[in-house]
């Protein structure tokens, strides 16, 4: 799959894909801010201001009438907020992509932060909040964050506290998009069928003219700094427990990525693998399973989720830690390695069916790495991994003094699971 990628004199960068015959079209706004580049005072902030760039512009000034335009092409919408990045994005029959652009590019540029949707958006912020309360199953991973990083601003929840919340006013908001929404620090991404690439990049020139030429504000570098297994236990009275077991390994540009890829896919991606197998259909326990990498610039993690009995979740943990020693001890047979490469190959390409996600695939990298790993290279890298890579990947990073357990239960006492959360 072909993209182009256009430096504008401002430091815009302009990723198009064209997907020949796809009756989609795809416009995405990528920006570098999120939970790592706020100060404590204001943690949430990336995120509140995503919710406000939807309540009015200069050109369309209230939230309805940016709604009834994207309605009126059928078009769906939304935004999204993570550690290192918010992202802005509209997809809609592939002939509308001009009009999409014309949208997003105005919410971007032109956000008015009214005060009274301001106030009025804080209400719809401690409910999302109130919400996030109410499912472990995403609260856990929160809590992970908070157990790895702690204080540091990787380590907070991204919507934020409530107290931050209610004091944010407009000029907190104005404040922060000088510093993080500049040129340099934007990518626009075009993906889909039935566009011209060269107007619309010319288009998409002429809509940010105007953006910020200031200096990109400074991410909040992460320190790693950890001895022995750490634990965070949230007592709720939960019908069962949810948590995340997982270890730190490395970022986005390590030489392990793809060993560490296969690793994860080996414990827990597909209902044949290690994992799956073992809590739910040997044990019976687990409704979900899951083992997955998360990759950031400067520091990423291996972690398994699951939510189990609250009964048998010590017995789960055991058998978890058990299943991960295992690979740092025997090779993985290579029947059961082709069978992961394969998934996670077939997977990977499975999901880059539609225009959207062609938008997130490139743009994420270009927002990141300021580089971008095609398709096909990323899958030449799954299928070259070894056995022994997985081996020495696994011994490299199942250690005591990287593992971390986060969970959501009805336990007020650490001391049972600081008993068992070691490798031996």
């Amino acid at each position: 799959m072909k993209y182009k990628k256009t430096v504008l004199k401002n430091g815009l960068r302009i990723i198009t894909v064209l997907m020949k015959d796809n009756p989609t079209a795809t416009v995405l706004v990528l920006v570098g801010a999120g939970s790592k580049y706020e100060d404590k005072k204001v943690n949430g902030i990336s995120h509140f201001m995503e919710h406000l760039f939807f309540k009015g512009t200069k050109n369309r000034p209230t939230s309805l009438d940016i709604t009834k335009e994207f309605d009126g092409l059928g078009a769906q919408s939304n935004a999204f907020t993570g550690h290192e990045m918010t992202g802005y994005w509209a997809k809609s029959q592939a002939k509308n992509s001009s009009k999409l652009l014309d949208i997003i590019s105005d919410l971007y540029t032109n956000p008015l932060f009214p005060e009274k949707e301001i106030e009025k958006e804080k209400g719809v912020i401690i409910d999302e909040m109130n919400m996030y309360e109410d499912m472990p199953m995403i609260r856990v991973e929160e809590l992970f964050m908070e157990v790895l990083y702690g204080d540091q601003p990787v380590g907070k929840k991204l919507i934020g506290e409530k107290e931050n919340i209610y004091r944010m006013t407009s000029k907190d908001f104005i404040q922060y998009r000088d510093q993080h929404y500049v040129a340099e620090s934007t990518v626009v991404m075009v993906a889909g069928g039935g566009f011209d690439e060269k107007k619309i990049i010319q288009e998409i020139e002429k809509k940010f003219e105007q953006i910020s030429l200031a200096k990109k504000g400074k991410k909040k570098k992460v320190i790693e700094k950890q001895t022995k297994p750490n634990i965070l236990i949230k007592t709720k009275d939960t019908d069962q427990t949810h948590l995340f077991l997982g270890v730190r390994t490395f970022g986005l540009q390590s030489k392990y990525k793809a060993a560490l890829s296969v690793l994860a896919g080996i414990l827990g991606q597909g209902m044949s693998s290690r994992l799956f197998q073992k809590i739910r259909d040997e044990m019976g326990v687990g409704y979900y399973v899951r083992a997955a990498t998360d990759f950031f610039t400067d520091h990423g993690f291996l972690t398994v989720k699951t939510g189990v009995d609250n009964k048998r979740v010590l017995e789960v943990i055991k058998a978890i830690l058990i299943e991960l020693n295992k690979t740092t001890k025997d090779l993985v047979d290579e029947k059961e390695l082709k069978k992961v490469k394969d998934y996670l190959t077939g997977n990977f390409m499975l999901g880059l069916e539609s225009s959207d996600a062609i938008a997130g695939y490139y743009g994420e990298q270009e927002i990141l790495k300021k580089e971008i790993t095609e398709p096909a290279t990323l899958i030449k890298e799954i299928q070259a991994v070894t056995a022994n890579e997985v081996r020495a990947i696994a011994r490299k990073i199942f250690k005591n003094d990287r593992l971390n357990l986060a969970l959501i239960g009805p336990f007020k006492d650490k001391k049972p699971f600081e008993k068992i959360l070691k490798f031996k």
